[in-house]
């Protein structure tokens, strides 16, 4: 077997003062070898993205590596100078950020901040590096790769900004290429585009690949070998197909047990109830003004849509970015006024409504939106959040007060947790909290907008089915919006599948799923990573742990 590119011997990272633990990494090993794809998984908190900023030197100011060594072709990075790390940085070994709005400057064009990397590790031309950076686009098959050297951020879309991102790492072809959650935010076909692309460059370059995820379909789809990592420690290692299909330690096997698959269990054939909500015909159109009010532009996000929810049943709309689905959303909650159709809920057209009517049917139809810390104040403690909805309703303080302790026991978190902040929760509670501040209203139809696309795979499935269980007991009706089949084929009794705005194929979960009639739900779950494989059927103690 060939020497390791990459090498983490006993690697420590220590936390500051008061975290929920003193080390990060605890005496974590790991090898990669030239042309090897391995997957470092495990839950948020696990260390995983502490891992990526050791090798790659970038920990945050507090934190700090207490011992072990890091070697890149035999030589210790932890003993390397800054400067040393700034020429070992893109040329050695590249990152992809999970998120490229972010990590790409808004101020500059793409072609502009691929070609620094030329500009900054070698001695071409300006005529060389834009004929360099106009091949990379052209090999990470960006559309009109001239129109998109010139373009800044904002002009492409997540899936172009991520390849624009992978033709940045891999400009100097580095030996070592990480991947840090590349594939999260995005829709099912763009994340198998950017699987079979990285997968691509990475045989033809011999680069070696750490891929960071909690997605077990990217890892079924990508991995030659796996890394389960918990609470900094390293818990399982080996070939994919053996941690995949024959897990051994419990904490994989929970992992594992969480992961829905890709096929509707028999209780979402259920018998349908008659609909509580009835879209109609519903339409939207976006128009933007050109300069001098010339060359304006319109998007048809929704056109034309008829849906039925029925009552304590749930709806799941799937679709890419841009097919219209948030907009939906938005219109039946009347955030946003459409341009036609009807919304009716028990007989009551919603669109008909002026805004101050709206508000006085406002709790009939609450939203759980997908990011929990954004959509929470972090100036208000979480009680008080809950609290707030009933209270604008004319609701005694008191009395609301009590309704949102009740409700933090009824999703599961501690009445004593009212008093904490948004930022004192983990993901997984702030999505309880924010499902238990949508609930304070009792409302009949509950929006839930991509509310578990950034949660683990363990959360995830806590959030799903605790969302079955408040849909069973309350009789609540679900509309939930996905981009994550698997998750939709769990909770869903009905699909309906949008594209450009329109609905292309709506019908039962099962028949959807099973037989599926347009050509575009079939591209969609032909690009459904790891589709090949099923979850195994692992002991009970670790599904009731999952």
């Amino acid at each position: 077997m060939s020497a390791p590119v990459l090498a983490v011997e006993g690697l420590q990272v220590a936390l500051p003062p008061g975290a929920d633990r003193p080390l990060a990494l605890a005496g974590v090993s790991l090898a990669l070898r030239k042309g090897e794809i391995l997957c470092l998984v495990g839950e948020s908190g696990s260390g995983k993205s502490m891992m990526a900023g050791a090798v790659m030197r970038l920990l945050p100011p507090a934190v700090r590596v207490a011992s072990g060594a890091i070697r890149l072709d035999g030589e210790d990075l932890l003993a390397a100078s800054e400067a040393e790390m700034r020429r070992v940085r893109g040329a050695r070994i590249a990152m992809i950020f999970q998120e490229p709005m972010t990590a790409l400057n808004p101020l500059r064009s793409i072609g502009d901040q691929i070609g620094e990397m030329f500009r900054t590790h070698t001695a071409l031309s300006a005529a060389e590096t834009e004929a360099r950076t106009l091949a990379l686009l052209e090999e990470v098959r960006i559309p009109d790769p001239r129109a998109a050297l010139r373009a800044f951020p904002h002009e492409l879309s997540g899936g172009q900004r991520q390849r624009a991102m992978i033709a940045m790492a891999l400009a100097l072809e580095p030996e070592v290429l990480i991947a840090d959650e590349p594939t999260t935010a995005l829709d099912v076909t763009t994340q198998a585009q950017i699987l079979a692309l990285i997968r691509d460059l990475q045989h033809r370059h011999g680069t070696a690949v750490l891929f960071i995820t909690h997605d077990f379909g990217v890892v079924a789809e990508i991995a030659d070998r796996i890394a389960v990592l918990r609470q900094g420690a390293l818990v399982e290692e080996g070939p994919a197909a053996e941690v995949l299909n024959r897990p051994q330690h419990p904490y994989t096997r929970t992992l594992i047990a969480a992961v829905p698959p890709l096929a509707p269990p028999p209780a979402a054939t259920r018998p349908e109830a008659p609909p509580i909500l009835v879209v109609d015909r519903l339409s939207k159109t976006y128009r933007r003004a050109g300069l001098f009010r010339r060359g304006g532009r319109e998007t048809r996000a929704v056109a034309d849509v008829s849906l039925a929810l029925p009552k304590g049943g749930t709806l799941g709309i799937v679709g890419e970015s841009g097919s219209g689905k948030s907009t939906l959303a938005r219109l039946i909650l009347r955030l946003l006024d459409p341009d036609g159709g009807a919304i009716h809920l028990d007989g009551l057209d919603l669109a008909r409504l002026s805004h101050r009517a709206m508000r006085r049917e406002a709790w009939r139809v609450q939203m759980v939106f997908q990011d929990p810390y954004a959509s929470l104040n972090p100036r208000r403690r979480a009680g008080e959040l809950v609290a707030q909805g009933p209270m604008l309703h004319g609701v005694p303080r008191a009395e609301a007060m009590a309704r949102a302790r009740e409700l933090f026991e009824l999703v599961g978190l501690r009445p004593d947790a009212m008093d904490r902040f948004p930022h004192e929760f983990s993901g997984g509670q702030r999505q309880r909290i924010g499902l238990a501040r949508a609930l304070a209203l009792r409302p009949e139809v509950l929006v839930a907008d991509e509310a578990v696309s950034a949660l683990d795979v363990s959360v995830q499935a806590q959030v799903l089915r605790l969302l079955a269980e408040l849909r069973d007991r309350l009789g609540l009706s679900l509309l939930f919006i996905t981009h994550d089949l698997r998750v939709a084929a769990q909770i869903c009794d009905r699909i309906a599948v949008m594209r450009h705005g329109v609905v292309v194929e709506e019908g039962r979960a099962a028949e959807v799923f099973g037989a599926p009639q347009h050509d575009y739900t079939r591209a969609l779950l032909a690009s459904v990573p790891g589709r090949g494989w099923t979850p195994p059927t692992l002991p009970a103690e670790a599904q009731e742990t999952a």
